[in-house]
């Protein structure tokens, strides 16, 4: 659970809080869970919203313009190896929050922009477009490490 409350999370000192708060629900109202599903992914759904929450407790918010660009590059120890699930998890991390967080929510744990418009408070429209942001984001970013293994 500490890597999903981590893909949200500004740092790991955030997830863990994240993390402890969440868990913290997960032992205050587990008489809530109804067996229909399973316990791993009634932990998760309550480590997402929790993570959620804290952003909203912090006022972060998910419209953001691609005019923050900061580029991070990763280190490659050999020109020829593959982008690994660690860097490319480095990558995502580095994106903006708001596109962090609906790229997570939509690609990693399959909400529908519905969902995801109203776990968010913001508009369908919205989540779309960060989503596709998202993508342009990495995919530059991916672009930029391919050429730079070459």
């Amino acid at each position: 659970m500490f890597v999903v409350c981590l893909r949200y999370a500004k740092d790991s000192l955030e997830a863990e809080d994240i993390l402890q708060i969440g868990f913290v629900k997960v032992f205050t109202k587990g008489h809530l869970f109804s067996e229909n599903g399973s316990l791993e992914g009634w932990i998760r759904r309550i480590m997402v919203n929790t993570a959620i929450e804290i952003q909203r407790k912090n006022k972060i918010a998910y419209v953001e313009s691609l005019d923050n660009d900061i580029i991070h590059e990763i280190p490659n120890n050999n020109a020829t190896d593959q982008i690994h699930y660690k860097d490319l998890m480095s990558i995502v991390h580095q994106l903006p929050i708001g596109y962090r967080t609906v790229f997570n929510l939509y690609a990693v744990e399959g909400y529908t922009h519905k969902e995801i418009a109203e776990m968010l408070n913001i508009s369908e429209g919205n989540s779309k477009s960060q989503l596709s942001r998202a993508r342009q984001w990495l995919k530059t970013r991916l672009l930029k490490i391919e050429a730079f293994t070459l």
